[in-house]
């Protein structure tokens, strides 16, 4: 589009959009908008316009090339580079990720997370001087490290004076949750008005139609129609050829072919050096045309025919013309070129790309060009870019002599595509790779990575198979890795649960128990005999073995590295011994080490996992502070949510209007993904519910589906006290004598006082006379000294009813005040409720409990008021929340506000005094 001095044509809108934009980024405030439409339909043009208008603000401008998409941090180096002289003032972490991403440092890859925070951070500092906008142009040709980072800090920006602004063909899932501004075509008065912009002639108005008509308003295929047509077409009233090309963009591609025939033999070849170079860099093109032959002379048509601009960088006039250049060489023409750049990369401070260009010269399989290329697939590994990586490893491959190296680049490409998330792509290479001949290891190897893309895009009710076949391959081939890959089968079967098939968890333990032993096994094996004996032999043989593992999770010399790659399958120990101490504090453990270590992958379900434990405990408040970790995380790396926590959490609290639709689609949810342990546990905690509301034949059908769906998962065990006592309300002892055995064989070997105490409340509900009050009392004692206060709650609460029928109302007002003291005051309003109406039943006077607390925090400022409590700095709480310091500095004058306090020295007494309840029992 062509600007005049009164701005763009047309787009008044679209102007006005960006106008309100650049005023409040101009307030302090951030904003991010995704501006896309087809090509030609004047994305730049409108990016340009909002750079002119930013002039009281710093701008920051990048455009992405498609040549450029496999070299790692490509765009986002562009973007930052001129602001690295502040990456001293980033946090230790931030800064060294962002300095290996970029290749200033080396370094252990960089997680991406950490990667998006740095510049987030990094932008947040930049902006204190004067406001920032930055322009991303054709996003979608960005490396995909790039985009990736660049999407989360679009989604993350808040209380900073940064405006990020995306121009792109298509949309990108990197960019879902980002405000969007769609550029369809200009209207008719517009489009002719801009048509005739561009005359220097009388154009015939059936041509002048015509052409209107035929271009859909996109302002780029009207001001092209312009270019090469003689002067006689255009007034002569011709018109214009009759047979269109199919699309907008062939007939675009044509005229650009068009004007590049009239142009001299020399200056094609020259332009075809700067389309095939991705850095845009003109004094490589020049060294490169030098040794080519090319005069400097060879640039100036195509400058006069207003094709290309060549000043410290090459710029073309609309990358459909870049595209266009090197599409219409022969492959001599693009090996001759790539090799004139080969000559012309320094080695030494550029060799990925030279490989690159290396690779695209190569006209046979080259051992030494596909060397190279692996190597900088490692680079690119190293400075976290998986994406890269598999594009360098693909090429390899191809460029691999001989067949064995073929394999295995083919392999470690597949493996890289699924690092990245590119499931598809991985599936395609390895079914091509599996075609080909593969030696008993390679084999094993591709149906573990099968395996591992199954895993890892959701399909959960297939992966458990794929992987244990992997596992009995790699038994005779390599020993460790199939104890591995058996711990990830058994992991994947645990998530798939009744819906796993062949590769169900019982299959998976039996399996695993034929692999010879080691004289001296190590953790991993060690916790594969132990979770796979629970299945096979029972909890009570497996026991020794359960207790080892678990006394070397909790012990303090556990490494980091074995936390984060084994603790998650230590938890089973915890959990079939009923150790929910242990447990919790491996989950603490494993959340602080995940924090540290930016790995954020598996982070949300820790914190889910250890929001249940809280909630089972009776702190809703630091439970639901958690989901809101947990959801930020999965905000952040654009994971779905985990719905477990927020469900057990609804469910306590007897909130039914929160839980049931949240239990649907937690059932729906694992019917769809074939993760049968969704199903196993949204029953669980459904059987919470209605216990707790009294409707004790939902719970009975509940508890009952959750311990039907998978036996043999813990989460059915903890489903067996529900059972029992629906079962004792609806008349069916003979299903609560069934689950009280298989409880029995569950708690016992543990000899926790949990297991024991959940047992002993059980057993009470089934004793007739005088039997029952010891039980109860046992249950009461035993549950005293476990964190789980609703557990403990309910075992007062059955005991009072019990004396009520027994007649023995005083009795029964000291247990049922007592059960009403701890399950209202933890906000268990359900079973609070049922003790309520259990004293009244005694002639009890009741006053509802009520809580003076501040609950006007949202579940994100409470979670940055705990964090600023415990002293965590502004910066701190930022790294861990994934926010700017200044946005965390937001929230905290928005939190004291509602606290009614000034400074964090007084969070801790206005965060207790929140959390008070005051006893309104007479």
């Amino acid at each position: 589009m062509k600007a005049r001095s009164t701005g763009l044509i047309g787009r008044v809108e679209e102007r006005d959009a960006l106008a309100k934009l650049l005023a409040s980024v101009r307030a302090g405030e951030s904003r991010a908008l995704v501006v896309h439409g087809e090509a030609g339909m004047g994305k730049s043009a409108l990016l340009d316009h909002l750079a002119g208008k930013a002039a009281d603000c710093r701008v920051l401008r990048i455009v992405g090339m498609q040549s450029e998409m496999e070299l790692v941090f490509a765009g986002l180096h562009q973007l930052c580079a001129p602001l690295l002289d502040r990456l001293d003032r980033l946090p230790i972490p931030q800064r060294d990720a962002l300095r290996t991403a970029f290749g200033l440092r080396e370094g252990p890859p960089p997680k991406p997370l950490l990667i998006g925070l740095a510049v987030l951070s990094l932008l947040s500092d930049a902006s204190g001087d004067q406001p920032l906008v930055c322009v991303i142009d054709d996003f979608q040709w960005l490396d995909r490290t790039s985009s990736q980072a660049l999407g989360f800090v679009a989604r993350r920006l808040a209380a900073d004076p940064v405006a990020m602004i995306f121009g792109t063909r298509t949309a990108r899932e990197e960019l879902e949750g980002v405000p969007a501004l769609r550029l369809a075509g200009l209207p008719d008065p517009y489009a002719y008005e801009l048509l005739d912009s561009g005359l220097t002639g009388a154009l015939d108005e059936q041509v002048r139609d015509q052409i209107v008509a035929e271009c859909g308003g996109n302002p780029l295929a009207l001001l092209e129609s312009l270019r090469g047509t003689t002067p006689e077409r255009l007034a002569g009233g011709f018109g214009l050829p009759a047979a269109l090309s199919p699309s907008l963009l062939d007939r675009l591609e044509e005229n650009f072919r068009r004007q590049l025939d009239q142009l001299p033999a020399t200056t094609r070849q020259f332009l075809r050096l700067a389309a095939a170079d991705p850095s845009g860099d003109a004094h490589l093109v020049w060294r490169a045309a030098r040794t080519l032959g090319i005069r400097l002379q060879a640039a100036t048509p195509a400058m006069e025919a207003g094709l290309a601009e060549f000043g410290t960088r090459v710029r073309f006039r609309h990358p459909l013309l870049r595209s266009t250049v090197y599409r219409s060489a022969s492959e001599q023409e693009r090996k001759e070129v790539h090799l004139a750049l080969v000559a012309a990369t320094d080695p030494e401070a550029d060799p990925d790309r030279r490989a690159w260009h290396r690779a695209q010269a190569a006209a046979e399989p080259d051992e030494e060009v596909a060397a190279d290329l692996e190597q900088s697939a490692g680079r690119a590994h190293a400075r976290g870019g998986p994406a890269a990586a598999a594009a360098f490893l693909e090429r390899a491959a191809l460029l691999s002599a001989d067949p064995v190296r073929h394999t295995e680049r083919n392999l470690a490409a597949v493996q890289a595509h699924q690092q990245a998330g590119s499931h598809e792509r991985a599936l395609e290479l390895l079914a091509a790779t599996e075609a080909g001949r593969l030696d008993p290891l390679q084999r094993a190897r591709a149906e573990l990575l099968r395996g591992h893309i199954a895993f890892a895009s959701g399909l959960s009710n297939t992966a458990p198979q794929i992987l244990l076949r992997a596992a009995e391959q790699l038994v005779p081939l390599d020993l460790g890795l199939a104890r591995e890959t058996y711990l990830t089968a058994w992991m994947a079967a645990v998530f798939a649960g009744g819906l796993a098939g062949e590769g169900s968890l019982p299959n998976v333990c039996r399996a695993a128990r034929q692999v010879p032993r080691s004289p001296q096994p190590d953790k991993p094996e060690l916790i594969l005999d132990a979770i796979s004996a629970v299945i096979t032999n029972g909890p009570a043989a497996a026991e020794p073995a359960l207790r080892h593992v678990v006394s070397a999770f909790t012990a303090a010399e556990t490494t980091t590295e074995e936390t984060l790659r084994w603790g998650w399958f230590a938890h089973a120990a915890a959990i079939a011994l009923w150790d929910h101490s242990a447990w919790r504090a491996m989950l603490e453990r494993e959340a602080e080490v995940m924090r540290a270590a930016g790995a954020h992958g598996l982070l949300p379900i820790v914190l889910s996992t250890l929001a249940t434990v809280t909630a089972w405990s009776g702190d809703f408040t630091a439970a639901a502070t958690m989901i809101a970790e947990a959801d930020m995380v999965c905000d952040a790396t654009r994971a779905p949510a985990a719905l477990f926590a927020p469900i057990v959490l609804a469910c306590l609290r007897g909130d039914e209007n929160t839980a049931v639709p949240l239990i649907e689609a937690s059932v729906d949810d694992g019917r769809t993904s074939g993760t049968g342990v969704f199903i196993t546990y949204a029953n669980w905690a459904a059987a919470i519910l209605y216990n707790g509301l009294g409707c004790y034949e939902d719970a009975l059908a509940s508890a009952t589906r959750s311990r039907e769906s998978a036996p043999y998962l813990f989460v059915a065990n903890w489903a067996l006290p529900e059972l029992i006592e629906a079962a004792v309300r609806c008349a069916h002892p003979d299903l609560a004598h069934r689950a009280l055995a298989e409880l029995t064989a569950s708690a016992v070997p543990g000899g926790t006082d949990v297991g024991l105490g959940l047992l002993a409340r059980s057993r009470a509900l089934l004793s007739d006379g005088d039997s029952a009050e010891p039980l109860y009392n046992e249950a009461i004692d035993r549950l005293g000294r476990t964190p789980l206060r609703p557990e403990l709650g309910r075992a007062h609460l059955l005991y009072g009813e019990w004396l009520r029928r027994a007649g023995r109302r005083t009795d029964a007002r000291v247990q049922l005040r007592t059960a009403l003291d701890l399950l209202a005051g933890m906000g268990a309003e359900a079973f609070a409720a049922r003790a309520r109406r259990e004293l009244l039943a005694t002639g009890e006077r009741v006053r509802r409990h009520y809580a003076e607390a501040v609950d006007s925090l949202t579940a994100q400022e409470t979670l940055i008021a705990r964090l600023a409590r415990d002293s965590l700095t502004n910066a701190e709480i930022a790294a861990q929340l994934f926010l700017s310091p200044r946005t965390v500095e937001w929230h905290l004058r928005k939190v004291f506000g509602k606290l009614g306090i000034t400074s964090r020295r007084e969070l801790t007494s206005a965060l207790t005094h929140a959390g008070e309840v005051l006893n309104a029992v007479e």
